[in-house]
């Protein structure tokens, strides 16, 4: 969404921080060789890393998330058979139709209220053993923490309950967690708990952790070696790509608690909000950094909306005709929220001009 109004609080994504001064000298100073050839120190220390953390064997770094998806997708399900997920998921909202358009994979939703997961609904929805009439389900696909559902972190229970309930059945779980970072910090659940649930898990460096570029896809060390070979045919291989990789290095080591820092933010903005307009946002439903703040309550359309709050240097995004979306990230401090809140809660609170 460019835009050529001067911007002074840019809320419309956390995908649009700016690498930091140090985060710049350690992708300086990386030792690189090419990743095609799997030489590359940086990208395996990466791999093996993240890995790590998420409780898998290895992992694969992408230059983008929806890549990173799509190859995790393409491992569990092929052609002709079908993906579910709930109807707000970014891999079925966000990802331009790739699982169709790349892999041939069908998909069917549920719906899912600010996109929290109830097992329930997906594990009644799957048709594991469909024959020669209906499609075959082989995935489950859950976002954690839900982008449109508003940084949703979903339960810890019904992950288990979901897992319980595939395995067995020839179903397997792939975990779309490009802000599981932000669910880890909002709960102190362990990345591994997480991750260890799910066959597959894609994590994202580009969104709250400030890194310039790259996902990772972590799981078995045959289903990795598969998606190294996908990513080549899909066309992620990279050469000297660990002066990227230095940058998601970086942000593990100092990016990943302050995200608590965004949590606190969004969150104070959502109180302001509501006080003044009843009904616009929830607060207490403000789990991590994002705000889905429901401007029709005060009587604006969200395009409308977008536009007053441009005309204040205050950037947002429409997630639908009556919603925007809010986010705090790395480069939106005390200050700016301040600003934010000064230049936002007066038009929730005076609605739009009469015409």
């Amino acid at each position: 969404m460019p835009t050529t109004t001067s911007v002074d609080v840019d809320l419309l994504s956390d995908t649009l921080t700016k690498p930091t001064q140090e985060m710049r000298a350690a992708m300086a100073a990386a030792p690189v060789g090419d990743d095609v050839f799997g030489e590359d120190p940086t990208v395996r220390e990466l791999e093996a890393r993240v890995a790590a953390l998420l409780g898998h064997e290895a992992a694969l770094f992408t230059p983008t998330g929806s890549m990173a998806n799509q190859l995790g997708l393409r491992l569990h399900v092929k052609p002709g058979e079908e993906l579910i997920a709930d109807s707000l998921a970014h891999v079925l909202r966000a990802e331009l139709g790739a699982a169709a358009v790349l892999s041939g994979i069908s998909s069917r939703s549920w719906v899912a209220h600010r996109g929290l997961l109830d097992a329930s609904q997906p594990l009644g929805l799957m048709t594991p053993s469909g024959g020669a009439y209906q499609v075959n389900t082989r995935l489950v696909v859950v976002e954690n923490t839900h982008n449109f559902g508003g940084g949703t972190v979903q339960p810890l229970e019904e992950m288990r309950a979901l897992w319980e309930g595939t395995r067995g059945r020839g179903v397997s779980l792939h975990l779309d967690g490009a802000r599981l970072w932000n669910a880890h910090v909002a709960t102190g659940i362990a990345l591994s708990e997480y991750g260890r649930l799910f066959d597959t898990v894609s994590v994202c460096l580009s969104k709250g952790l400030g890194a310039p570029i790259g996902s990772v896809l972590a799981g078995s060390a045959d289903h990795m070696a598969e998606a190294r070979v996908w990513r080549k045919r899909f066309g992620g291989g990279m050469r000297q790509v660990g002066i990227l990789a230095a940058a998601g290095l970086h942000a593990l080591d100092h990016h990943v608690e302050r995200l608590a820092e965004d949590h606190a933010r969004a969150h104070r903005f959502a109180a302001a909000a509501a006080q003044a307009a009843p009904g616009s946002v929830d607060p207490e439903t403000v789990q991590t950094n994002i705000v889905i703040l429901h401007v029709a309550v005060a009587g604006w359309t969200a395009d409308a909306f977008v536009a007053a709050a441009a005309d204040h240097g205050i950037r947002l995004y429409p997630v639908s005709g009556t919603a925007v979306r809010l986010v705090w990230h790395l480069d939106v401090d005390d200050t700016a929220t301040d600003r934010a809140i000064a230049a936002l809660a007066p038009l929730l609170e005076s609605g739009p001009p009469s015409t």
